[in-house]
């Protein structure tokens, strides 16, 4: 056997491993909720990995104040690969670079929120650069201390009464709030709730905690709550957080709570009682998974672009669902 055979060989029986010991998720006949890729790395789009799930949805972070802070280089590149791709891109705004430290959200002039004034400029200026997309979430996290907006409900009212505005008349759906299953979400949303203009019926959830724990009371909460759609905006198994026992370095683990994200998302695609709204679309973050001393990994996919556990998890779960 030459030397190719046997890596073909070696990589085959590594895949066929893993695929044993992560057993795949069958999607349900009628499954309607769709599944896309949450990441900031443009080269996940040439990856082989990438390109054989055939997704056609992708999330996208941008700072409100990327067209002045020399982040343009960087938002062209991603959003060209996207759109040469047929991706459908949501954009998703967020804090200032840099503006959250040592478990707090700085406030120094640079990370002062944005006025409704500041905020409406950035947004025409990204629609206007960018007018192929259709989906904006007015910002991200909303209830999470690393962000503006945390102490303050009217403030992420605020942005979404501003994007609201801006789609009249452009072809984009607005998300109200995209929040984090902490303890405060329930209390956040009935706030949003009496604050937000006309009936919001787009909202975004980054349930961690559910499919982590493996639990789904977070989730089931957030349904009960809201009306319309929910979009799971961001979350996945987690590959490493901090420096905890609880969360070490574990690729297995991250792919069994992959497998209890698709599970959930599947269980929720359907009003049921007692519940105002329905999961609609999943994205998954991330592609690109971090260098082991990072502080928080999710990666579907090594630095390198290994696909991990979690990813065939995922990859047998998508051929299913298509």
């Amino acid at each position: 056997m030459d030397v190719l055979s046997r890596r073909l060989a070696s990589w085959c029986a590594a895949v066929l491993a893993l695929l044993i010991a992560v057993p795949a998720v069958a999607a349900r006949a009628d499954a309607t909720y769709r599944v896309g890729i949450g990441d900031q790395n443009p080269a996940m789009f040439t990856t082989p990995a990438w390109q054989s799930l055939g997704l056609k949805r992708v999330r996208y972070l941008v700072a409100w104040d990327w067209a002045r802070t020399g982040q343009l280089a960087e938002v062209d590149a991603f959003m060209t690969a996207a759109r040469a791709r047929g991706q459908d891109v949501l954009v998703t705004f967020t804090a200032h670079r840099g503006c959250y430290d040592r478990g707090r959200y700085s406030r120094s002039k640079v990370c002062r929120a944005p006025s409704a004034s500041a905020y409406r400029t950035a947004v025409r200026a990204f629609d206007n650069r960018y007018p192929w997309v259709r989906a904006y979430s007015a910002w991200n996290e909303v209830n999470h201390i690393s962000q503006p907006t945390f102490a303050n409900p009217g403030l992420a009212v605020r942005y979404y009464r501003v994007l609201r505005r801006e789609s009249r008349g452009r072809d984009f759906r607005v998300m109200a709030a995209d929040v984090l299953d902490t303890a405060n979400m329930h209390r956040y949303l009935r706030s949003f709730l009496r604050r937000a203009p006309g009936r919001p019926r787009l909202w975004g959830l980054h349930n961690y905690q559910d499919v982590n724990n493996r639990t789904s009371a977070d989730t089931r909460a957030m349904l009960e709550t809201v009306p319309g759609e929910v979009w799971m905006t961001e979350t996945n198994g987690i590959v490493k957080f901090g420096n905890s026992r609880q969360w070490r370095y574990s690729e297995s683990r991250a792919a069994r709570c992959t497998r209890w994200m698709l599970r959930l998302a599947d269980r929720y695609d359907s009003r049921r009682r007692g519940m105002r709204s329905k999961v609609t679309r999943l994205f998954v973050y991330n592609w690109f998974g971090a260098p082991r001393g990072a502080h928080f990994d999710a990666g579907l996919v090594g630095p390198d672009g290994t696909p991990r556990a979690a990813y065939w998890v995922l990859e047998g779960y998508v051929g299913s669902h298509r």
